[in-house]
């Protein structure tokens, strides 16, 4: 697993290139919700929500994050969930998972300064409160993020993009 990480008083940034990531997209979350049921035990999370689950088989950690009304993100660290959801939707005629793992990377932001670094790096409309998930700019860019626990944060970001903003995430935790 290819990991980075950067700290600095009061906050850590782990960057995760192996996310297993896909797009579900559906014209109406009504077409995919038996299916996302069986997977997950979840439905499609409401608008700005995100939902940690566990998946059937196996048990694995599933990360369902609204990213607009017809698109829900979800995430894992096994590619397991995603097969058995695109497995699911093999007769959906209008609802897809676009497989997206190499398009995205994850960051994960902790500790009791996560939010001054959101703030630093976008504004207050960038930070997502608990259970929420929040497509906005950090840094001159387009990024998703989730906050899942207390003091964390998760972003992901457009592969291409990744550089660029942990570029921005490096020169603003200097100042801390």
């Amino acid at each position: 697993m290819d990991r980075r990480s950067l700290s600095a008083d009061g906050v850590r940034i782990e960057v995760d290139t192996q996310m297993q990531i896909g797009a579900l997209r559906y014209c109406e979350p009504v077409d995919v919700e038996a299916a996302l049921h069986r997977v997950t035990g979840s439905a499609v999370p409401e608008a700005r929500r995100g939902v940690l689950c566990t998946a059937e088989p196996g048990g694995e950690s599933v990360l369902l994050l609204w990213r607009s009304p017809s698109e829900t993100l979800v995430a894992s660290a096994s590619a397991v969930p995603l097969a058995a959801l695109a497995a699911q939707l093999t007769s959906a005629t209008q609802a897809c998972l676009v497989e997206q793992s190499g398009g995205f990377w994850l960051l994960r932001i902790s500790g009791a300064r996560c939010v001054d670094l959101l703030v630093r790096l976008g504004a207050t409309t960038s930070v997502p409160r608990l259970g929420e998930s929040l497509p906005g700019r950090l840094a001159e860019l387009t990024v998703l993020s989730a906050c899942v626990r207390e003091h964390e944060v998760l972003l992901l970001v457009e592969r291409l993009y990744a550089d660029h903003l942990l570029g921005w995430i490096r020169e603003t935790i200097a100042d801390f």
